[in-house]
C-alpha cells in the first residue's frame, strides 16, 4: 500500500515553499529534510524537550507533534528566521551570546523561538516570569541560570517591543 502524497505550500521565515509530502510527514521533518532548515532540532520526538519548537502564527509549537499538512496557510518562523533583516543577530540571539546561554547548542533553537514569543507577550518579565518562560524547554548542559539571564538581557535589548 502506497501512502497518499499531498501538494502543500508552507510559509517559512517569509518565503513560500511548494512541497509534496506524505500525510504523516512531521513538520519538523519537512523543515529539516525537505527544506534544509536544520536549525530546528529533534530531540525526543514526543514534544517533551522543546528542541523542535518553532513559531506557528507567532505561537511556540512543537514541530515534532505537527504534521506538515496541518501547517498550510500558517506563518512559520524557525530559528533561521530570528535574525534581523540585515542578517545580524536578533536581540534574543545576541542575549544568548552575551550571557553564555548555550553550551552544546542542541536545545538552543527551541529556547530562542520560545523566548522570542514569550518576550513579545511579556516584554519586561520579572525574574520569576523569565524562569517560567523557559520552563517547558529542557537543557542538559547549562543549569538554566545563563538562559534566564539571557531572557532578562534580551528584554533589556528590546526583544518583544
Amino acid at each position: 500500500m502506497t501512502e497518499e502524497l499531498h501538494e502543500i505550500r508552507l510559509h517559512v521565515n517569509g518565503t513560500s515553499y511548494a512541497l509534496t509530502v506524505p500525510g504523516r510527514r512531521l513538520l519538523s521533518d519537512a523543515l529539516r529534510h525537505d527544506l534544509g532548515l536544520t536549525g530546528t532540532h529533534v530531540g525526543c520526538e514526543h514534544g517533551v524537550c522543546g528542541a523542535c519548537t518553532i513559531l506557528v502564527d507567532g505561537a511556540p509549537m512543537r514541530s515534532c507533534l505537527m504534521f506538515a499538512v496541518s501547517a498550510v496557510d500558517a506563518e512559520l518562523t524557525t530559528v533561521e528566521g530570528l535574525a534581523d533583516a540585515d542578517g545580524s543577530l536578533g536581540p534574543v540571539q545576541q542575549a544568548f551570546l552575551e550571557c553564555h546561554g548555550l553550551q552544546c547548542g542542541f536545545c538552543t533553537p527551541g529556547f530562542l523561538t520560545t523566548i522570542t514569543a514569550g518576550l513579545r507577550d511579556n516584554p519586561r518579565p520579572t525574574h520569576a516570569e523569565a524562569r517560567e518562560m523557559v520552563a517547558g524547554n529542557l537543557c542538559r548542559c547549562t543549569g538554566y541560570q545563563n538562559i534566564v539571564k539571557a531572557v532578562e538581557r534580551a528584554a533589556e535589548l528590546g526583544a518583544g517591543r
